[in-house]
């Protein structure tokens, strides 16, 4: 079985190595990386360029401008579909997913769940680093996206997830028309409606101690939006 972990980078130069060297670490057969760059101002695709030489299993997208974080994982999506990957896992750049959890996500979908989502908001999740306010906007978001959208998953945003293939060949990824971190509630939206097995498990997400977060208002904005286009939608045949 063939395993794929997609990283979406912008400004990560601080992170990336470190973070492929502890990705291919793990006890994991059969592992395929992919990196995403969207054309990082402080250079993190040449720092991935070398590591290419040491893991012949590391791959490159490099893209020439900002494109936004859920176009940037359908990129990814598609190049692993290509590889061949069975299971494709997305993950964040910063080490606030922790590697070592890799195995515990797989370990969900090759019980015969379709999606696996690593946790911070059920029995044994955690998020470190986070103000109160920060913590409060999140949730209350999340609470609207599952009362509209009808979500049983409680952690609608999490970032760190592990699909099976027939998941994202089901999906239409190019009719996904969210850009931010709306992508990841558009996608378990998607994945409910498809009739998909879904399982959390839990986690211990961790704020980036290196380079600076990218949610934006944009993000925060879009989020609401995309609420509102799926729940208007949530009654459609297709």
């Amino acid at each position: 079985m063939q395993t794929t972990v997609i990283i979406p980078t912008y400004n990560e130069r601080d992170n990336i190595v470190n973070l492929i060297n502890d990705i291919f670490a793990q006890p994991i057969e059969n592992l395929k990386v992919i990196v995403v760059d969207d054309n990082s101002p402080d250079k993190t695709a040449e720092l991935v360029v070398p590591a290419q030489t040491i893991y012949p299993n590391l791959y490159l997208i490099k893209r020439y401008n900002k494109l936004g974080l859920g176009s940037a994982y359908v990129a990814g999506f598609k190049k692993a579909l290509a590889l061949g990957a069975d299971l494709i896992i997305e993950m964040d750049a910063d080490f606030s997913h922790d590697p070592k959890d890799l195995s515990r996500l797989i370990e969900v979908c090759t019980d015969g769940f379709h999606l696996a989502i690593g946790s911070r908001k059920i029995k044994g999740g955690k998020i470190v680093g986070w103000n109160w306010r920060r913590k409060l906007v999140s949730h209350g978001a999340m609470l609207l996206a599952r009362t509209f959208l009808r979500l049983r998953t409680k952690d609608v945003t999490a970032g760190f997830r592990c699909y099976r293939r027939e998941v994202l060949e089901k999906i239409n990824l190019d009719t996904i028309k969210s850009n931010g971190y709306a992508f990841q509630e558009e996608m378990l939206f998607r994945t409910q409606k498809n009739k998909f097995h879904i399982k959390e498990i839990p986690v211990t997400f961790t704020d980036r101690k290196l380079g600076k977060s990218k949610l934006s208002n944009k993000d925060v904005y879009e989020f609401f939006i995309t609420i509102f286009r799926l729940y208007t939608g949530l009654f459609d045949k297709d």
